[in-house]
């Protein structure tokens, strides 16, 4: 009898673990608050802000995917916190947002997002319970949190699939439109070329829309068909700089220029190192022709040997 029961509580835990990772949140995010420049008042209530907001990244289902423990998208959230008002709960500061995707058939990962969101400002107090609705802004901390959950998802999506990421532009999108009655800064078009309404518009408006056929033949068509045939690969991903270059002919200022330059100029740098001197000063000159400004960095391509 008791063998009987405990294999039934067995079945019944590994039912359970099924269940669960069927039903698996989509993002794995480590959340950091940095409030070193923040003297007044106790600090326990950054750690509840730490904590409230890792519970809240990662519990909520973002989409209807389906998405396995081993699926999950990685990804970081810095709050870098200059001031804080104690008697409001109003924070300022900025946030550092970064996402990885593995590459196929290989221990390597890539950089999707990192990016700084310089206008962040929300209330928060302890016991403070963040609430997720799709149909209107609770406050303008889970919009923010909000907003990057669906565009770290959107990116991730569109570099395993052309267009994949539709629906969470899509979602971002309703987000924005729903703050832009709030009067919080940082989503307003034109108030900033690096807002959050002009990163989702990057990904949206004609001219800059390319980006995200570059994002999928960047990653599928290039670094994962690496693991396969490595000089294939860098081939398309060369190919992809060169659409990269038509972008910055039609729109220069975009931010999805520096967000691809922040998340790829390194690996770009790396992914040349093996290439022949030839293949390597045509890269250079398209990545110089986009990216004046980071001269040194981009000497690392000539300079690296086969």
């Amino acid at each position: 009898m008791k063998k009987t029961l405990l294999l039934m509580i067995v079945a019944l835990m590994c039912a359970f673990n099924v269940v669960a990772d069927d039903e698996a949140t989509e993002l794995s995010c480590e959340v950091e608050v940095n409030s070193e420049k923040i003297t007044n008042g106790s600090k326990d209530v950054f750690n509840e802000l730490k904590q409230s907001v890792t519970d809240y990244i990662n519990t909520t289902k973002w989409t209807n995917a389906t998405f396995g423990t081993n699926e999950k998208i990685y990804c970081k959230l810095m709050f870098t916190l200059s001031s804080w008002d104690n008697s409001t709960g109003v924070m300022e500061g900025d946030l550092q947002i970064q996402s990885t995707r593995p590459v196929f058939n290989s221990s390597y990962t890539t950089t999707l997002i990192n990016f700084k969101d310089n206008k962040i400002r929300f209330s928060f107090e302890p016991g403070q319970q963040l609430v997720f609705s799709e149909l209107e802004m609770e406050d303008n901390l889970t919009a923010i949190l909000n907003f990057w959950a669906y565009m770290i998802i959107a990116l991730d999506f569109d570099s395993f699939e052309l267009n994949g990421g539709d629906p969470y532009y899509e979602r971002a999108s309703q987000i924005v439109r729903l703050a832009q009655s709030s009067g919080e800064s940082g989503w307003k078009a034109f108030e900033d070329n690096t807002n959050r309404n002009a990163v989702l518009s990057a990904y949206y408006d004609k001219q800059t829309a390319p980006i995200r056929q570059i994002l999928y033949d960047y990653h599928r068509m290039g670094l994962d068909q690496m693991a396969v045939t490595v000089d294939k690969g860098r081939a398309n991903i060369t190919h992809t700089l060169e659409n990269l270059a038509k972008i910055y002919e039609v729109a220069p200022m975009s931010v999805c220029l520096s967000m691809f330059k922040d998340a790829k100029l390194d690996e770009l740098i790396n992914i040349y190192s093996k290439a022949n001197m030839s293949e390597k000063e045509n890269v250079y000159e398209m990545l110089y022709q986009v990216f004046p400004g980071e001269t040194n960095r981009l000497d690392e391509i000539k300079k690296t040997t086969n």
